[in-house]
């Protein structure tokens, strides 16, 4: 998919709105859900970004609407982020200064462990893998920046 892009900002990096497409592979019994919709990364106004992601989740050949909030907030430096569910719990950390993370989160007894790489100023991916004695799970999710009404993007853009 490229090399990775390192990000100097990333909450100015995140701020907009992005295409969002997400696979979700049950890996203990082989089923398969999709996630289409947009994620919307808007100004706090203590600083940081409320991230809306809403759409439509696909499982078992249903569809039916989903949503989803985090805060990210400022961390220890410009391309560092705390993220937080919308409770203000702790989520995990993100640094994306290299163009690629690695986040763990345990969740009861189970451990998620995502990778987050950025492709280029408008391309970014999760990948999270959740394993433990209640879910096996891959979910990977491709974020494309959208353009502003009008603007047309550049060569090799979507």
């Amino acid at each position: 998919m490229g090399e990775l892009w390192p990000v100097p900002d990333v909450l100015a990096y995140l701020a907009g709105r992005w295409r969002t497409e997400r696979s979700v592979r049950d890996l203990a019994n082989g089923l398969d859900g999709r996630f289409t919709g947009i994620t919307a990364f808007d100004p706090l106004d203590a600083g940081g970004l409320i991230s809306r992601e809403s759409g439509a989740f696909t499982w078992q050949g249903v569809t039916r609407p989903a949503e989803r909030t985090l805060r990210y907030e400022p961390g220890a430096g410009p391309g560092r982020a705390d993220v937080r569910f919308a409770d203000g719990r702790p989520f995990h950390g993100l640094d994306l200064t290299s163009g690629r993370h690695v986040a763990d989160h345990p969740c009861a007894a189970d451990l998620y462990r995502g990778e987050f790489t950025v492709r280029g100023p408008d391309r970014w991916r999760t990948v999270w893998r959740v394993g433990g004695p209640a879910k096996d799970l891959l979910l990977t999710t491709d974020y494309v920046r959208q353009t502003p009404s009008g603007r047309h993007p550049g060569p090799g853009r979507v």
